[in-house]
């Protein structure tokens, strides 16, 4: 007998959901990496975040005819294997840049009070520039860095006047943070070579994903850099215990782990679905939380000097007790993502 309501398969770790569908799906709900082939043989959409990988292993004879996932990211999913198939694929874009921000700027002048390293006057180098570091470009101008800017691709369709090549942005930065998409253009893009073009004491960040750094090359210049602040590692979560010892601010891949992103990439994805499948009622979703305290932290930095902005971010998202709680955290590295405790997102008057 033919199904009548279609089928959707969802990760249960995905906040603000359960009970959106039921009343116009078949809804299966399952821990993201538990997720199976026989769950989605029959299915018709996938909601999932990172930890379902989709390939043609896991997709092959299936029913599927979208997969929303709630992360920016799409390194999960062979993309085109499912072009090929016709199975249309929809991220959430720029969902946790606010979050990303705050961690990036909470690091920093983090970082900066507790090693003694000088802001005023510094390059801002942002490799990588679409919601997340368009998003730090623009506090970062705001805050009277310097910034440079690498993004080939915006580069190749806006023309060079707002960006420079990589090596250049290395050998001139006292600050270089990670943006980037993992792609065959920026896997292992961090190696030997990039970190040799690097200034002596330069502060160097990653929150985009673990496989953009060579770690072995990274944990050669250790010396050399000032500071090191890593949020992703290559091979999640099976991850090499020797960085996390030796970087200044190690996090289990929490940078936009905020409320208002996830809530940003719960909406995305129910909306995709929706409107792939015609529910009219779910086209402009929005989970509805009805608790202040998700709303973001209003601020107001005008007039502010250097000390009481750094004040203000570490006071609002205090970045070392997540080092701390990782480094000493009793359980693996899935099991602090999946408990972790959203943080409040700040929204910023400059």
């Amino acid at each position: 007998m033919k199904r009548e309501l279609h089928k959707v398969v969802i990760d249960n770790g995905i906040p603000f959901i359960e009970g959106v569908f039921e009343p116009y799906c078949e809804v299966l709900y399952k821990d993201g990496p538990e997720i199976t082939h026989d769950d989605v043989i029959d299915a018709d959409a996938l909601i999932i975040r990172t930890r379902t990988r989709c390939d043609e292993d896991f997709l092959s004879g299936s029913s599927i005819k979208i997969i929303a996932t709630a992360t920016i990211g799409t390194d999960h999913i062979d993309l085109d294997w499912c072009r090929a198939h016709s199975i249309k694929v929809y991220n959430a874009q720029g969902c946790n840049a606010g979050g990303v921000m705050q961690y990036v700027f909470s690091a920093l002048y983090g970082i900066a009070a507790r090693k003694a390293i000088k802001l005023e006057g510094a390059t801002f180098g942002i490799i990588g520039v679409g919601h997340v570091g368009g998003k730090v470009e623009r506090m970062a101008r705001a805050l009277g860095f310097n910034v440079l800017l690498c993004d080939p691709p915006r580069e190749a369709v806006e023309g060079p006047d707002d960006f420079c090549s990589l090596d250049y942005l290395l050998e001139n930065s006292h600050i270089v943070t990670m943006h980037t998409p993992l792609d065959e253009t920026t896997r292992d893009m961090a190696d030997g070579r990039f970190f040799s073009l690097m200034r002596p004491g330069a502060i160097f960040i990653n929150t985009s994903r673990g496989e953009v750094v060579v770690e072995e090359a990274l944990l050669e210049a250790r010396s050399k850099l000032g500071a090191i602040v890593i949020d992703t590692g290559r091979g999640e979560p099976d991850i090499n215990k020797d960085r996390m010892k030796t970087v200044d601010i190690a996090t289990p891949h929490i940078a936009g782990y905020s409320l208002q992103g996830k809530i940003n990439g719960t909406a995305s994805a129910v909306q995709a679905v929706a409107r792939y499948f015609g529910i009219k009622a779910l086209y402009r979703y929005e989970p509805s939380t009805d608790n202040p305290e998700h709303e973001p932290v209003m601020l107001d930095l005008r007039g502010k000097n250097q000390g009481e902005i750094a004040s203000i971010f570490q006071y609002n998202y205090p970045i070392f007790t997540d080092d701390f709680m990782f480094r000493h955290f009793k359980g693996d590295f899935a099991a602090m993502r999946n408990t972790y405790k959203y943080r409040r997102e700040i929204s910023i008057e400059l």
